[in-house]
C-alpha cells in the first residue's frame, strides 16, 4: 500500500515552493499582474492540440462576428443623448456585448477573455467613456448666515427646553 502511494506521489508534478508556501508559478503570475499596464494582457486563446492550423480561420470568423457586436453597441450608443457617464443608461448595453463577445468566444472555442475581445472593450472605454470621471462633486460649508442659524438655534433652544421641564415639574408638585 505505501509503495503503491509512493509511485503515485513521484507521478504527480510538483511545483516548486516559494518560502510563502505558494508554487513559484502563481507567485510570477501575480508579479506579472501587479506590473503589467492596464493596456497589456495575460489573456491568451484557448488552444488545443488539434486547433493550430484552423485557429486561423477561428479567428478571423470570430472578428467578423464579435465586429457585429461592436456595430450593435456602437449605433446603440449612439442613439443616447452622450449621457454615456450615467450607468443606469448604459450598463445594459455594455452588459449585451459584453455576452455576445463571450458568448462567440464559447462558439468558437477561443476562451474569455481574449486579446481580441480585450481590444473591443478598449476601444469602447476609450470612444464612450474616456471623459467619465470618478471624482464625485466635492461638499462645500454653507453660507455664513446658514451656518451661524444651524449653530444658534439649537443653543437657544435648550435653555428654553431646560426651563419648560422644571416648569412642568414644579407644576405637577404642587397639584399633588
Amino acid at each position: 500500500m505505501a509503495s503503491l502511494r509512493a509511485g503515485r506521489a513521484a507521478l504527480r508534478p510538483r511545483l516548486p515552493g516559494t518560502s510563502a508556501g505558494r508554487p513559484a508559478a502563481l507567485r510570477l503570475l501575480l508579479l506579472l499582474g501587479a506590473v503589467l499596464k492596464p493596456q497589456e494582457s495575460l489573456a491568451q486563446p484557448l488552444t488545443t492540440p488539434g486547433s493550430l492550423e484552423s485557429e486561423g480561420q477561428r479567428v478571423q470568423k470570430y472578428e467578423a462576428n464579435i465586429q457585429l457586436c461592436w456595430l450593435d453597441y456602437k449605433s446603440y450608443m449612439d442613439s443616447l443623448e452622450k449621457d454615456w457617464c450615467d450607468w443606469g443608461m448604459i450598463s445594459r448595453p455594455y452588459s449585451l456585448l459584453r455576452d455576445c463577445l463571450e458568448r462567440n468566444a464559447d462558439e468558437f472555442g477561443l476562451g474569455f477573455p481574449n486579446p481580441w475581445a480585450e481590444r473591443v472593450i478598449f476601444q469602447t472605454h476609450q470612444m464612450h467613456f474616456a471623459n467619465c470621471s470618478l471624482l464625485q462633486s466635492t461638499l462645500f460649508d454653507p453660507p455664513e448666515d446658514v451656518l451661524l442659524a444651524m449653530i444658534i438655534a439649537p443653543i437657544c433652544l435648550i435653555p428654553f427646553l431646560v426651563t419648560l421641564v422644571v416648569w412642568r415639574s414644579k407644576d405637577r408638585e404642587a397639584q399633588g
